[in-house]
Parts: structure tokens; sequence; C-alpha cells
């Protein structure tokens, strides 16, 4: 039981580390495309405030909220795994 916690802990961390590269990597993507879009536009006034909507808009985006699936997937695959191995 304790090498499973332990596997557990680590796996938690690794996610967390590929969870925080992905959303920041998923930002970087979303701010670019809103520069390309003011540009290609030809937009006027403060571009700056124009970028912090649409990012505020993208952070409560679902596409946002999907990144979680980082967590989700593995877990329940263990968590099936465990489970038909075990009991079935």
């Amino acid at each position: 039981m304790l090498a499973f916690l332990r596997m557990m802990v680590l796996l938690l961390a690794v996610l967390s580390v590929i969870y925080v590269a992905l959303s920041l990597y998923s930002r970087r993507v979303r701010r670019g495309k809103l520069e390309a879009h003011w540009d290609r536009k030809g937009m006027t006034g403060d571009r700056d405030a124009f970028i912090r909507r649409g990012l505020k808009t993208y952070d409560a985006s679902f596409r946002r909220k999907l990144i979680l699936g980082v967590y989700i997937v593995p877990l329940v695959t263990i968590a099936v795994l465990v489970y038909v191995t075990n009991y079935w």
C-alpha cells in the first residue's frame, strides 16, 4: 500500500508539471493568435487592453478547462485498471 501511495504522489507531481507547462503553452498560443488577429485586421486603439480582454475570455472558456484532463484521464485509467484486475 505504501508503494502505491508513493507512486500516486509521484504521478500527481509529474501531472502537475505537465499541467502547468501545457497551461502556459496554451495561454501563449492564444496570446499569439490575439496579436495576429489585431495585426491582420489593422485595428486601432489599445492593443494591450484587447489582448487582456481576449485572455480573460479565454481563461473562462471550456477549452481552458479541458486541460484538466491531464489529471482526469490517467487517474481514471489507473482506477479502471485496478478495478478490472482485482474484481473481474
